[in-house]
C-alpha cells in the first residue's frame, strides 16, 4: 500500500507502508515483537485467537512500516462484525517511538478499513499501555462494550470510533 503523499516521521524520514500476508516471515517477526511487548507489560502474550486468513485483503490487512529499509512498526485490521473492523497488532519499535509512526499506521488502517466498506473500528488495549491509550484518545476513540477473550477482564480497555468523521 502506497499513498500519493509519502508519509514521513516527525524527523522527516520517509515511511514505507507495505501490506504483507499475516503469515509472511516479516509479519511474523513483527507479531513476535508485539507479543514480547505484551509479555513485558502484562506477563503473557495476547490470547486472542488469530487466523492469518482474516488479515487477507479485502477482508483484512496487515501493514509493516519501514524506515530506511528497517521494519519500524506494524498494524492490522480484520472484520469484527458487519461494517465493523477490529484493529490488531499496532506496534512501533522502541527506536521509532514518539515520531508519529503510530498515527501514520492508524490512519492507514482506518482509511483502508473505510475503503473496504467498514463504518467503524474497535480495538482492545489495557492499562499497561498508557501511550497507546493516549494515542487512541487523541484519535477520537471512546469506550465500547467488551468483546472477545477479554470481554469480561476488569482491566481490559475496549475502544472504538466511527470512520469518516475526520481525525
Amino acid at each position: 500500500m502506497r499513498t500519493s503523499a509519502e508519509p514521513r516521521l516527525a524527523d522527516g524520514r520517509p515511511v514505507t507502508l507495505r501490506a504483507v500476508p499475516y503469515d509472511d516471515p516479516l509479519a511474523q517477526e513483527m507479531v513476535s515483537r508485539v507479543q514480547q511487548e505484551y509479555v513485558a507489560r502484562y506477563g503473557g502474550p495476547d490470547e486472542a485467537v488469530v487466523d492469518a486468513a482474516e488479515f487477507d485483503p479485502p477482508a483484512g490487512l496487515f501493514l509493516v512500516a519501514e524506515v530506511d529499509g528497517v521494519p519500524a512498526g506494524c498494524g492490522a485490521w480484520r472484520v469484527h462484525a458487519p461494517g465493523v473492523a477490529e484493529v490488531k497488532r499496532v506496534y512501533v519499535a522502541p527506536g521509532f517511538r514518539r515520531q508519529g509512526l503510530a498515527q501514520l499506521l492508524m490512519a492507514a488502517l482506518e482509511d483502508s478499513a473505510a475503503a473496504a466498506g467498514h463504518r467503524s473500528v474497535v480495538l482492545n488495549s489495557g492499562p499497561e499501555q498508557p501511550e497507546a491509550l493516549a494515542l487512541y484518545a487523541g484519535l477520537g476513540y471512546t469506550p465500547v462494550p467488551g468483546y472477545g477473550v477479554y470481554a469480561d477482564e476488569p482491566d481490559a480497555v475496549h475502544l472504538g470510533r466511527r470512520l469518516g468523521g475526520g481525525r
